[in-house]
């Protein structure tokens, strides 16, 4: 079976972001981020200086790859995608390319996309990988959107580095994107797609560059519409949306804020979406979903023939808090009330 019509059949799937900024859990210096959590060294403007030391402090010693795909396989879940390296620039891999990683900048020292790639090839569960290839607030060069005629960082790093007028992001396009992102197709298995993510500043030459790319090493790998520019395998809806029918069809000048140009039709959807307001662990959130509202949604998006993509936000301990664990495990048996 090709990943096309795996994906037709999967419905369901365990998202996970999990990063350095698990460790802050939505707090910085005494403030609160009012923001979503993996989003709170640009919301709080925190020197790269500062964060890029929480990497001494990343040792997620309760880390189980094995008992996360497990806990994905009980709950019905197909699919496991993991963020890989999202805008902090931090990668959870080994990587060659820039030793911003988990094995050679924190005292873990374990390749986490390793571990969990063996895991689920042993139990049966497909990998994805999320790779943010446009913003990366590690590098001076890192996209986000940023105006350079008007001086405006939009969501690039503009405080550590300032001078939007020499921003490049081709640069931070060729000496770290494109390669990690080869590093990533090459060095753990087979991949069921690639998550590509804000798409405000890659060029369609650059988008078509990564999809080349990554057909050249994985062909029967899908690529989500957030790669940006028409050059995807399928649509990711955007966060949380829940459309009141099946998406048919996209006019080709419709520009969503997060999936980039929708040109080609497709019949492969999928919806990312959250159990609380967060994707990166914030500890202060506690507006869950009940298991009926989970189990209503995903039985709403799966009739349409939309996959539902929900997220866990592990803590810098490397738990999935024990709360998503019994909403998720509560949609599994029926959406019993906790």
């Amino acid at each position: 079976m090709n990943n096309q019509e795996w994906f037709k059949q999967a419905k369901y799937g365990m998202m996970v972001h999990w990063g350095l900024y698990s460790i802050l859990g939505g707090e910085w210096k005494g403030r609160r981020t009012n923001n979503i959590g993996e989003w709170i060294q640009q919301h709080l403007r925190i020197p790269m200086a500062e964060y890029s030391q929480l990497a001494k402090a990343f040792n997620p010693i309760y880390f189980n790859a094995e008992e996360w795909v497990l806990f994905a396989k009980k709950c019905g879940m197909e699919y496991i995608v993991i963020t890989s390296k999202h805008h902090d620039g931090f990668a959870l891999f080994a990587s060659k390319v820039d030793k911003y990683n988990v094995v050679d900048a924190t005292p873990f020292k374990r390749d986490i996309i390793a571990e969990l790639a063996e895991a689920c090839y042993k139990h049966g569960i497909k990998l994805g990988l999320y790779y943010s290839q446009d913003i990366d607030w590690h590098e001076p060069d890192g996209g986000g959107g940023y105006d350079k005629a008007k001086l405006d960082p939009g969501c690039s790093n503009g405080w550590d580095f300032p001078d939007i007028a020499a921003k490049d992001y081709a640069k931070c396009f060729e000496r770290k994107i494109k390669p990690q992102v080869e590093e990533i197709l090459t060095n753990y298995g087979d991949l069921c797609l690639i998550w590509f993510d804000t798409p405000w500043t890659i060029s369609k030459k650059q988008s078509i560059e990564l999809r080349e790319l990554v057909k050249k090493h994985q062909p029967n790998c899908l690529i989500n519409s957030r790669i940006g520019n028409g050059v995807y395998d399928y649509v990711s809806l955007d966060d949380n949306e829940i459309p009141d029918s099946r998406p048919e069809s996209f006019d080709p000048s419709d520009v969503l804020r997060h999936t980039g140009f929708r040109y080609s039709p497709t019949d492969l959807y999928e919806t990312p979406a959250t159990l609380n307001d967060t994707w990166g662990y914030k500890y202060f959130d506690h507006n869950w979903k009940t298991p009926e509202e989970i189990l209503d949604i995903k039985n709403r998006l799966n009739a349409m023939g939309i996959n539902y993509l929900l997220n866990v936000g592990p803590d810098a301990l490397g738990r999935i808090p024990s709360i998503s664990q019994d909403i998720l495990l509560k949609v599994a048996e029926g959406g019993v009330r906790l």
